[in-house]
């Protein structure tokens, strides 16, 4: 059964070899007749998308389309046989302004058609629950997200990153969680993703509470961000580098350990046992796994792995 498997890695190998221009080919279709508006979407290298916010002269604030563009995006990538990796970045000055207050005053004057609180709360509800979903869709993307920060990253985009996978940042970058300064709390994941990617109660309360600027040598030695680079053409490099090693490694592999890692976060740690258990007793069989431990074994690192 072994050897069979073995041949039938082989075969597998082969098609994806015979198969992976055309892949590319495909992925860049895909990059080159996208029809977001806010969006830009690109592939530097093979199963590797690059998704950068593309509102540069409103700074990437977040306007209604960019938000349901996120989702949109997300979600498709996340099943996209062609994605291994994401890459989420900002074009222009900065990263993301945070909410656009344009559209907000909108919301303002639509609420103003309803006299009675519950129907004006039931509108607000409705709003912020989607908005909850355009973050949430970084987090339940099959695919590893690695969010490369510039500049400023305020309000919205702060719940936009503690819902990727991986941060890094310029050195001028600082973040802001800045809705106490507009009357409100944050509503959208940071409250609820940020204590737990740093580690702190205290320090995010801090944050939250103050509106204070947290700079991106702060943000490295509490864990927000991985590494610090010198500027944004270094900083895409070498994401783009380490997002190059993920796309290398076994898709069912990573997948599944994303998808563990978020389950293990919420749940104890004998429930996150039970869930990886369930899921390994299928990845154990995979083609990846086979080709993965003969590559091992034989020490060789051009293993090559199917689509997923």
């Amino acid at each position: 059964m072994f050897m069979r498997s073995m041949i039938r890695s082989g075969n597998l190998i082969s098609n994806y070899n015979r198969g992976k221009h055309l892949s590319l080919r495909t992925a860049k279709m895909f990059a080159s007749t996208n029809s977001f508006e806010t969006l830009n979407i690109t592939v530097p290298k093979e199963f590797i998308y690059h998704v950068e916010i593309n509102r540069p002269d409103n700074l990437n604030a977040m306007n209604n389309t960019l938000w349901m563009e996120i989702k949109k995006c997300f979600q498709t990538l996340g099943y996209d046989e062609n994605c291994r990796v994401i890459v989420l970045s900002g074009a222009g000055k900065i990263f993301c302004a945070g909410l656009d207050f344009l559209e907000a005053t909108q919301m303002g004057e639509k609420l103003a058609d309803h006299e009675d609180i519950a129907r004006r709360a039931k509108i607000l509800k409705k709003q912020i629950v989607l908005y909850q979903e355009c973050m949430t869709s970084l987090e339940l993307c099959q695919k590893p997200v690695l969010a490369a920060v510039h500049s400023a990253c305020v309000g919205a985009g702060v719940d936009m990153i503690t819902a990727a996978d991986m941060r890094y940042c310029t050195q001028d970058a600082w973040f802001q969680i800045k809705e106490v300064d507009i009357g409100m709390a944050a509503d959208v994941g940071t409250l609820q993703r940020l204590p737990k990617v740093i580690g702190s109660d205290s320090l995010v309360r801090e944050l939250c509470y103050t509106a204070r600027k947290l700079k991106a040598e702060e943000a490295a030695s509490i864990g927000l961000v991985s590494r610090v680079f010198p500027d944004k053409e270094s900083m895409m490099q070498g994401v783009l580098s380490i997002a190059e090693v993920i796309a290398s490694k076994s898709p069912v592999a990573v997948q599944l350990t994303k998808e563990n890692l978020v389950y293990s976060r919420d749940h104890t740690v004998q429930e996150g046992l039970d869930h990886i258990a369930s899921l390994n007793q299928m990845a154990l069989q995979s083609e990846d796994f086979i080709n993965a431990t003969v590559a091992a074994a034989t020490k060789d690192k051009n293993v090559v792995f199917a689509k997923l």
